[in-house]
């Protein structure tokens, strides 16, 4: 079972301290941990001074660059109906293996519409495992290949039309018709 954790993209410097422009240039430094993952953000100035030594650190995964944007007004909690990226969101907090092949294609949807744009491809215990930023706001989701087979593909798409039609179920109460996934799904964490 795989647990990803990785954190939003920072609002501050990680070394100076100070708050991004929006608009400002920043790095990213991906490194795997004990526990985890721990992400690293630099405004320019920092990674001029600083950016050698933090990529010499052991265990790193990735490097990038971006362009800070200011978050947008915290929007309600809700799911709104027909939203792709919401509903990613809401299914990879909930941790549920069951909805792990809907988060894969929701996550293809959204990359596609050009909405994530995937920053790196890891293999973890034999699976591939797709990290994607979402440039607008930075944030990090790892995103498991369930290796649907195509007698699969049509449930799925069934099972994330009626998601994206009808939102999430509350939890607790039963689905209509849940979805098996073939054996050991990975797990999804919010990142």
């Amino acid at each position: 079972m795989l647990e990803w954790n990785i954190q939003s993209r920072g609002h501050v410097c990680l070394v100076s301290g100070r708050a991004f422009a929006d608009g400002e240039a920043y790095h990213t430094v991906l490194l795997e941990q004990r526990h985890g993952f721990e992400r690293l953000d630099l405004a320019a100035e920092a990674w001029r001074t600083h950016g050698a030594e933090i990529l010499a650190r052991p265990h790193l995964i990735s490097h990038w660059q971006g362009v800070y944007h200011a978050p947008p007004p915290v929007t309600p909690d809700a799911i709104l109906k027909g939203d792709a990226e919401s509903l990613l969101r809401k299914l990879v907090e909930r941790r549920d293996a069951s909805h792990a092949p809907a988060c894969y294609i929701l996550a293809v949807m959204l990359e596609r519409k050009r909405v994530l744009k995937v920053k790196q491809q890891l293999r973890e215990n034999g699976r591939r495992v797709f990290i994607y930023e979402q440039p607008r706001t930075g944030d990090i989701f790892a995103i498991a290949d369930p290796d649907l087979h195509l007698e699969q593909l049509e449930a799925v798409q069934r099972d994330v039309a009626q998601l994206l039609e009808h939102g999430l179920p509350v939890e607790g109460t039963p689905e209509e018709e849940p979805f098996n996934p073939p054996s050991e799904v990975a797990t999804l964490a919010p990142v």
